[in-house]
């Protein structure tokens, strides 16, 4: 009986040593697309919309897609209209490529590899790319990392793509996707074009983190820390031993380590005064020096979380102090972001240093260890959450 209660409550699952081989992407998620030219860059597609004789399209030959009445109508150069439910491009040579371009007020085009699927939602289309985790990995690290930097960083960050990918695989499950691309999961653009992001991608390909417990991390970064970085829990309220505060010399150069905002002295009081502040502003000293970061502001008896302050004042960071002069408040800051994890321009030095993106990942997630995602165990509660993937073992209680 307790055997049972186990499996059902707190099973074990193994990835296969291969991992997920593929995974799909709701592309343009942050748009409200009602048509799309699809063209073939490479190989050929074969084109099924559930009824009807296949269609294959060759290079250079495009297919207009449109929302058409609560379906999708389907056009291309040398065919009659089709209009179906749902359309699905399946490549057919094994190195297969293709741009979407869809439109809008500002036309966008992007280029993908691997299959594509979309359906009609609302008042949208939605479109899904399934393409190769590693091709992903690289389309992310372009998206997320930029381009022009050490291969090192490309490589702790194709590491730390790759885990956030396994971690949330299932994200999106119920709406017949993995992960979409925008900051809601990863921004992914596409093929990523940088030979040198790709490299990275493949040399550590399958490479994943892990905490002690053989649980993928919560592989969290930003672009400055400001010299520290902070606790997962001042920032989300829960405790990682790998998200602790690191005090990182290598951002400090950087560009976004410092940055500075001034207001008035009456704006700031009335700010506070909305936030709960109801003491004397004559016998108040308004100045708050923040040398180690620090979750709230204090001024006599009041506080109010720094995280309420950048939020509500569109501030870069959480890291900044409290100068008053005369009439005038500075909000004199460091950093750029949340501050969890890793700090992306003080990684980039690292790798410019020398370090290994082992050693870089190390040094922002203390004590994890870096393995093949076959290693990694992953955990859920119920029966229904395990993903219908051929080779995926369950852990013998």
């Amino acid at each position: 009986m307790i055997r049972n209660l186990i499996l059902l409550f707190f099973l074990t699952i193994l990835f296969p040593s291969s991992g997920y081989g593929q995974v799909r992407v709701r592309i343009f998620a942050d748009r409200l697309p009602e048509s799309a030219l699809f063209s073939v860059s490479s190989g050929k597609y074969e084109i099924k919309t559930g009824g009807g004789k296949p269609l294959i399209v060759l290079k250079g030959e495009p297919v207009l897609i449109t929302r058409y009445s609560g379906k999708l109508a389907l056009k291309t150069r040398n065919s009659k209209g089709v209009v179906c439910d749902s359309v699905t491009f399946t490549g057919k040579t094994g190195d297969d490529s293709f741009s979407l371009r869809i439109n809008g007020k500002v036309p966008l085009r992007k280029y993908y590899s691997g299959d594509f699927q979309c359906f009609p939602d609302l008042e949208t289309i939605v479109m899904i790319n399934t393409c190769d985790v590693e091709q992903y990995v690289a389309g992310v690290v372009r998206a997320e990392g930029g381009s022009g930097r050490n291969e090192e960083y490309f490589k702790t960050q194709a590491v730390i793509a790759r885990t956030y990918m396994y971690k949330y695989f299932r994200k999106h499950i119920s709406d017949r996707y993995n992960l979409c691309d925008d900051t809601h999961c990863q921004a992914f653009n596409g093929l990523s074009s940088d030979t040198i992001i790709d490299r990275a991608a493949l040399e550590t390909k399958g490479l994943v983190i892990l905490d002690k417990d053989s649980t993928l991390i919560i592989s969290a970064f930003h672009s400055n820390c400001g010299g520290e970085t902070a606790s997962s829990e001042d920032v989300w309220l829960t405790s990682q031993q790998y998200l602790k505060n690191v005090f990182d010399p290598y951002c400090l150069s950087s560009h976004s380590s410092r940055w500075e905002k001034k207001i008035t002295l009456k704006e700031w009081i009335g700010y506070l005064r909305k936030s709960g502040f109801k003491g004397s502003s004559d016998s108040l000293s308004f100045s708050v020096f923040q040398d180690s970061r620090v979750t709230d502001y204090r001024v006599g008896s009041f506080s109010v979380p720094l995280r309420t302050i950048r939020t509500d004042m569109n501030l870069r960071s959480t890291y900044f102090s409290v100068v008053q002069a005369g009439d005038t408040i500075i909000l004199k800051g460091r950093g750029y972001g949340h501050g969890v994890g890793l700090c992306q321009e003080g990684a980039m030095i690292m790798a410019t240093k020398g370090f290994s993106y082992q050693k870089i990942i190390d040094f922002y997630y203390p004590g994890v260890i870096i393995s093949d995602i076959k290693s990694a165990v992953v955990l859920t509660r119920t029966l229904p959450l395990i993903p219908p993937l051929a080779g995926l073992k369950v852990a013998d209680y």
